[in-house]
């Protein structure tokens, strides 16, 4: 049985968030006024949930059924053949590892555990190849909801951004590259490069030649796999209203600024405009890396660090207000897809791989690989 994790009733860090907590709403407060301070978190926080959490579910809904139809009549299955060849190579895995990426892109990071966990799928890996999963399962993580819901978008003009979402897939390639080889520098040195993850008899189900079906007729298989896939769509549509709703609403305040009038009113998407002043101190150095031309665009990245749910409802405002543009699509996409909220699974992904001692490296290797996704992103879109 785990054990559990104590700590004394009252302590030191007690104090110590108690102090940054008075101060950050004293902060808002001060500036904004009591009254219009939570006029505007509450109306911000409704505001997002029936404008933005069920427009993704909504993607999440028709996107978990196509991805379901895909894999239940072997579509994933023949892309996992296609791409097996090239994993080595690239990343230094076994070509199963090409079905952890598929199901992580349909789905969001947790679900490769779910294969590491599946002695079909681990027994071709190698005890140093393990952690790594949770690098290149959270690269690709919620990417199909990602990529469609930001071909979804468009600017006041009428300009589209498929290419620029696409252009963003490429740099989350790169940028899972980098998050696992990286990682793998570390994994080597801990267990070598010889002992196989699984050592057992039991061979199970041959994933890359097998795949398991529905039962009944072909109509029924198709019928079958759209309800389950959207289902599932539901369930990740809910799963994003606490990362939405506290997280997102928490960014908006400190990212906007007061109405068009210079006054604070309580309307919703008001906020104290912290995040752009601190934006404005190194624009120096995220212009060039990332091509960001307003500061406020650096909320996006900083919120897919604990939810890119969050991070991608913040986008429809930012294209209405002209703040971003294809390049900044590009550099959102490949950013939210290979950070896609890591700071809230790394820890139980490498908890569940038994792997909790490598959880730090795991983090640094993870946020390197998302800054590299965001400059290539950046540079590609340049370039194309």
């Amino acid at each position: 049985m785990e054990q559990r994790k104590v700590k004394k009733a009252i302590g030191v860090e007690s104090f110590i968030f108690l102090l940054f907590f008075v101060g950050f709403f004293y902060f808002l407060c001060s500036t904004m006024g009591t009254v219009n301070m939570f006029n505007t978190l509450m109306k911000t926080a409704h505001s997002l949930l029936l404008d933005t959490v069920f427009f993704i579910m909504a993607i999440a809904v028709v996107a978990g059924a196509i991805g379901a139809l895909l894999s239940e009549f072997g579509v994933v299955a023949l892309i996992n053949k296609i791409l097996s060849p090239l994993m080595k190579p690239i990343y230094d895995l076994p070509g199963a590892a090409t079905l952890g990426i598929i199901t992580t892109y349909m789905s969001d990071n947790p679900a490769i555990i779910t294969l590491a966990k599946d002695k079909g799928f681990s027994r071709y890996f190698k005890k140093y190849q393990i952690p790594s999963l949770t690098n290149i399962g959270t690269a690709y993580g919620m990417g199909l909801i990602v990529t469609t819901f930001m071909m979804a978008q468009k600017a006041p003009a009428g300009e589209n951004f498929i290419k620029a979402a696409l252009i963003g897939n490429i740099g989350a390639v790169i940028g899972s590259i980098v998050s696992v080889r990286l990682m793998q520098i570390k994994t080597k040195k801990v267990y070598g490069t010889e002992e196989m993850a699984i050592i057992t008899e039991d061979k199970g189900i041959d994933i890359m030649n097998y795949r398991e079906v529905r039962s009944g007729g072909t109509a029924g298989r198709i019928l079958e796999a759209m309800l389950e896939g959207g289902k599932a769509g539901v369930e990740l549509g809910f799963s994003i209203i606490p990362g939405v709703l506290i997280i997102c609403t928490l960014v908006l305040l400190l990212t906007n600024g007061p109405s068009t009038t210079g006054q604070y009113t309580g309307a919703a998407f008001e906020g104290v405009a912290f995040l752009p002043w601190l934006g404005s101190k190194i624009t120096f150095v995220i212009e060039p890396l990332f091509g960001f031309q307003n500061p406020q665009a650096l909320a996006f990245p900083i919120t897919s660090l604990g939810s890119v749910g969050a991070a991608i409802s913040l986008v429809p405002d930012f294209i209405k207000r002209g703040i971003v543009g294809g390049n900044e699509i590009a550099v959102f996409t490949a950013m939210g897809m290979c950070w896609s909220g890591y700071l809230s699974t790394h820890v139980a992904m490498m908890d569940a791989l038994g792997c909790r001692k490598l959880t730090g490296h795991a983090i640094l290797s993870h946020t390197i690989g998302g800054l590299a996704a965001g400059i290539s992103a950046h540079f590609l879109y340049l370039l194309l």
